[in-house]
């Protein structure tokens, strides 16, 4: 009896030939049997063998279970979005528009330090994303730039600016009962933008705007407290903000002054204000309160003329409102003459903050606003001071000189004056 011969099964092979119980060599793309005989092999077509479908691989397994693209979206899109309480279908092009300029332009216009620049571009609006208090904030400057920016529509952002800056001081303030690690961040960085925002609000003729919140008119800020206001929260988070993210924007040392160099004509006026001092009208406690107003003020013309390119010039200058007394502030509050007459003197060094968009025009504002406080007897006292920045003259910056000025233009030492 012939023995019948064996052969291996294919379990894979074509639909053709498993019809005709024949082996598939599975040769692609057609089988041999297939290309013998004429007929179209499935292995051309992609269809699979019946052997295939009911003994599907693994993989095909995994592959027959998944979503189609078109299902993967439906889900998606039908998922709920978790919001804040905004309609996640609505952008908010208004508040997009104020971040972008804040990102792109305004965080230039805050120092002259490149390391505060990246600070105030990626950083600051970081924390802001934690913090609704301090996005506030950053939305009301960019809001108060672009009215800087665009005469046209400035009063539509500066209305916009105004309410952000209400919300904003609204959170700060009840946020402030509980500061800490976790949040002195942005307390810093809004404390800082509160000062920038009131000195690039509208000014209203014939207002210092220096004095308390009750002497000033609605809206307008009280610049001189805002910068003692600031320092104040900074030396209760110091500890914590030297150490954190915002760390760049510190100059702890910048109120010690070791270069007491000083122009003469300076030089010369700082002495005659100390002339002024001793004869101050008040009692000895007022001659006490402007003495230490112009020692103030000697160390920040002398740290203004020396002070190099890597330190921040707006936190030099604000270094002044820092030092003097609160006597003094009582003083200018109460328009005592001598007081007002110091206050000319310091006009000199904001004039040199004046290309800031922010700070335009300040030192003017202010000189013309003493000059009308004063009588004649004391507006020789301010003669100085006025027509220095009249005169667009920075006299405090260190600058090469030629041989016809540089007698006059000399350093002098704070300590011989």
């Amino acid at each position: 009896m012939v023995s019948r011969r064996s052969h291996q099964k294919s379990r894979t092979g074509c639909a053709q030939c498993k019809r005709r119980r024949i082996k598939c060599d599975e040769l692609r793309p057609a089988c041999s049997n297939c290309v013998k005989h004429s007929i179209t092999c499935d292995f051309q077509t992609g269809s699979p063998s019946s052997a295939s479908s009911s003994h599907p691989p693994k993989l095909l397994k995994h592959v027959s279970s998944a979503k189609s693209p078109a299902s993967t979206r439906s889900s998606i899109l039908s998922r709920p979005v978790i919001s804040n309480g905004l309609d996640p279908g609505e952008l908010h092009m208004g508040d997009l528009e104020l971040l972008h300029q804040f990102t792109t332009a305004t965080c230039y216009t805050t120092s002259n330090r490149s390391e505060s620049h990246d600070l105030w571009r990626k950083t600051v609006p970081k924390e802001g994303f934690h913090h609704d208090f301090l996005m506030r904030g950053i939305l009301a400057i960019g809001a108060l730039h672009l009215a800087h920016l665009r005469p046209d529509r400035a009063a539509d952002y500066q209305n916009i600016a105004h309410s952000h800056q209400d919300k904003a001081l609204s959170m700060f303030r009840t946020a402030m009962t509980n500061m800490d690690e976790s949040n002195c961040h942005a307390f810093f960085g809004l404390s800082s933008l509160i000062v920038v925002y009131a000195f690039a609000s509208p000014r209203r003729p014939g207002s210092l705007a220096f004095t308390d919140d009750s002497q000033t008119s609605e809206g307008e800020a009280a610049w001189l407290p805002l910068i003692r206001g600031v320092n104040s929260i900074l030396q209760q988070v110091f500890g914590w903000v030297e150490n954190g993210p915002l760390r760049g924007l510190l100059q702890p040392g910048i109120i010690n002054t070791t270069d007491t160099r000083l122009p003469k004509p300076a030089a010369h006026q700082l002495k005659q204000l100390t002339g002024l001092c001793e004869t101050a009208t008040g009692g000895e406690e007022a001659v006490e309160a402007c003495q230490e107003a112009v020692k103030a003020l000697q160390k920040c013309y002398a740290k203004i003329f020396t002070r190099s390119s890597v330190e921040c010039e707006v936190a030099t200058a604000f270094t002044w409102p820092v030092e003097v007394p609160d006597k003094f502030i009582q003083l200018l509050n109460a328009r005592a003459p001598e007081a007002l007459v110091i206050l000319a003197h310091y006009c000199v060094v904001l004039h040199h903050l004046d290309d800031y968009w922010w700070m335009g025009g300040w030192a003017s504002h202010v000189m013309e606003n003493i000059d009308n406080e004063l009588n004649d007897s004391w507006r020789e006292w301010i003669q100085w001071p006025s027509e220095t920045i009249s005169r667009n003259e920075k006299c405090l910056v260190w600058r090469p000189l030629s041989p016809d000025v540089v007698a006059s233009q000399t350093p002098l030492s704070i300590n011989s004056i």
